[in-house]
């Protein structure tokens, strides 16, 4: 079993509670705009991270990580990109990397609205964890924490910071 804390739109902020939030925490996956590579690193310090690059991310991020992952971890498959869409409405690449591959929990960002939701045509969880830094139109700061058990993601939590400053 592995412990995963998911978040994504920092835009350049670390909010400090992400620390106390994601202590025990394996992993760390960041779905895009972290807005500066001091972000990465400084949660790359704390925990091993996963990060897409996001739409507002310079070439210093863009030439670290990549705009997709796709990976198996503890037998599920987990497809990353920063501007994806949701059940229903996904961009055009996605769509078309979801019926090409098995997928079993897509993420992204971007939107800046948390939404969790699984998606019956692929029969996946797609999982927004909408934004964890002050800039955007966001009201509240949101992370997630889940495990991956036997292939499934479980357990999961939304975790509220506080309103955006």
């Amino acid at each position: 079993m592995l412990k995963i804390g998911l978040l994504s739109d920092t835009h350049g902020f670390l909010d400090p509670s992400i620390y106390k939030y994601f202590n025990e925490c394996d992993e760390i996956w960041h779905a895009g705009d972290l807005g500066t590579i001091e972000v990465f690193d400084e949660l790359s310090k704390f925990k091993p991270v996963r990060a897409v690059f996001g739409n507002i991310d310079g070439h210093i991020i863009r030439s670290a990580m990549p705009e997709n992952l796709y990976f198996e971890i503890e037998g599920l498959k987990v497809f990353i990109t920063h501007i994806g869409g949701y059940p229903g409405r996904y961009n055009q690449v996605v769509k078309e990397f979801l019926k090409s591959n098995d997928t079993g929990l897509f993420i992204c960002g971007h939107s800046h609205i948390l939404k969790v939701m699984f998606d019956q045509t692929f029969k996946l969880l797609h999982i927004n964890p909408g934004a964890a830094g002050n800039h955007g139109f966001h009201q509240v700061k949101t992370l997630i924490r889940f495990e991956i058990n036997n292939g499934k993601p479980q357990n999961l939590e939304v975790i509220e910071m506080g309103k955006r400053g």
